[in-house]
């Protein structure tokens, strides 16, 4: 699994014009899910991502997390990140889990967090949707699953 991870000091996603969840104060996690993951990668990433010291302290350093400062999570779905644009102009998503898999996966996610006494607001799986998000900092962080074992 891929995560794009964000602080913000607010997210919104949009589904057909209307909010489909939003956050103040968070991390905005876009999400993707590969062929080859499976529940470890899920439980991998939901306690990274709970646990990120991305938030400042008293003294201004990045040395607090989500969890540690009260903050929310806004997770979206986004298969394109197992786009492979190593050939041509198109990126290919062949590395991408179907859809049914790749839900299954991203609700675990979602339920791991919520687990942990974390806020959690979520978009739908498998719509077009619309992400507003104003950065805080900027801090991006990329997490992968496979890169951790």
């Amino acid at each position: 699994m891929r995560a794009v991870v964000q602080r913000v000091s607010r997210a919104e996603v949009r589904v057909d014009g209307g909010a489909a969840g939003a956050i103040d104060k968070g991390l905005l996690v876009l999400l993707g899910v590969g062929q080859q993951d499976a529940a470890p990668d899920a439980a991998y990433l939901a306690e990274k991502t709970a646990g990120l010291r991305v938030f400042q302290d008293d003294e201004g350093k990045m040395n607090l997390s989500v969890e540690e400062i009260g903050g929310s999570v806004l997770v979206v779905s986004q298969f394109t990140l197992f786009g492979d644009c190593r050939k041509g102009r198109r990126p290919n998503f062949a590395a991408a889990a179907p859809p049914r898999e790749a839900e299954a996966l991203y609700e675990q996610y979602v339920a791991l967090l919520r687990e942990r006494g974390l806020k959690v607001e979520t978009g739908v799986f498998q719509s077009m949707m619309k992400v507003d998000s104003i950065n805080d900092g900027p801090v991006t962080i990329l997490l992968d699953s496979k890169k951790a074992f």
